[in-house]
């Protein structure tokens, strides 16, 4: 009798996507997964995807869990290592001496997950796919926002990478690259354009800028960025300005990439009430990605039985 051919058993990627804090929500979304039964072997992440993904890939994402469930604006503002003349007000070293402390470090290619993650080149605009090295200086590359992390060099002679956001805000191109046949996808910029965000809350009537600005971000970031932070009546602050046109760009790149090539399921949380630095509210976007999944379950199961599905978006409203 000849023996009946073995059934390939298709391989789950993640295209864990860019969105800053609301990337927390990544975390109760892997925690979904898990509770569905599903353990994916590729994971591709994009800035704050990245770190999640990073988290996950190492063996760690309960670490980090817990540390930003505990996490308060003090702790934000202790990230902070700021080298103005830099290209950046942030180093971001600091960041890199985080994920270290939470055990998120080795070598990528060594790691049980197929891992990699989206940077840019600065000079060229060219998408650049870390698959080896150091996975925290991986991260670092795909997290430096313009405008507030400095460039990072990955070796000498390479040239200046900044955030993967810019050309690749959910990088399902880079997960099927890495192996995937189905591939979960998290949008973290949908609904986002057309909301006003402010990280820095101020009173209407705040009459001085030392009154206006928190003590937290004052302790960051010292006198000299005050009157940069500093949002009035007329004008938007530097950081709404910056915030929203970062969303506007991911969102416009994002429904383009998706066009092109779009997931076997899309997982959309609904967090627009979250600014791109409340990274305190870890729990309550630890939250949304369980409900996130919970309410996407049965299109996840279906996918995942099969080699080929047709694509399936769901947003949580």
């Amino acid at each position: 009798m000849r023996a009946q051919p073995k059934t390939m058993r298709p391989k789950i990627g993640l295209a864990l996507g860019s969105g800053a804090a609301r990337g927390w929500s990544l975390i109760g979304i892997l925690e979904g997964l898990t509770a569905l039964g599903i353990a994916p072997e590729i994971v591709a992440g994009t800035s704050i995807g990245a770190l999640v993904g990073a988290a996950y890939a190492t063996g760690r994402l309960e670490q980090l869990k817990s540390r930003m469930e505990n996490f308060g604006r003090l702790d934000t503002a202790g990230m902070f290592d700021f080298r103005l003349a830099s290209g950046g007000l942030i180093q971001g070293r600091r960041v890199e001496n985080f994920l270290a402390e939470l055990g998120i470090e080795g070598d990528i290619e060594a790691l049980p997950v197929r891992f990699g993650c989206v940077a840019t080149e600065l000079a060229t605009g060219r998408e650049i796919w870390l698959q080896k090295g150091p996975i925290g200086r991986a991260v670092r590359a795909s997290i430096g926002m313009p405008g507030i992390f400095t460039p990072e060099r990955l070796g000498e002679g390479d040239g200046w990478l900044i955030d993967g956001g810019l050309v690749d805000p959910v990088p399902i191109s880079l997960a099927r690259a890495l192996g995937a046949d189905i591939v979960i996808a998290v949008d973290l910029n949908a609904n986002l354009v057309g909301h006003r965000f402010d990280d820095v809350e101020v009173p209407a009537t705040a009459p001085t800028v030392p009154q206006a600005i928190p003590d937290w971000l004052k302790t960051a970031v010292g006198p000299i960025l005050e009157h940069v932070l500093q949002p009035s009546p007329e004008f938007p602050s530097y950081f709404e300005v910056l915030a929203n046109s970062l969303n506007i760009m991911q969102d416009r790149i994002t429904r383009m990439r998706l066009a092109g090539d779009p997931p076997d399921v899309l997982l959309r949380p609904n967090l627009p009430n979250f600014g791109w630095m409340d990274f305190h509210r870890a729990p309550e976007a630890i939250a949304e990605g369980r409900e996130c999944v919970d309410a996407a379950a049965g299109a996840i199961r279906k996918a995942c039985r099969l080699t080929t599905a047709a694509s399936l978006s769901v947003s949580k409203d």
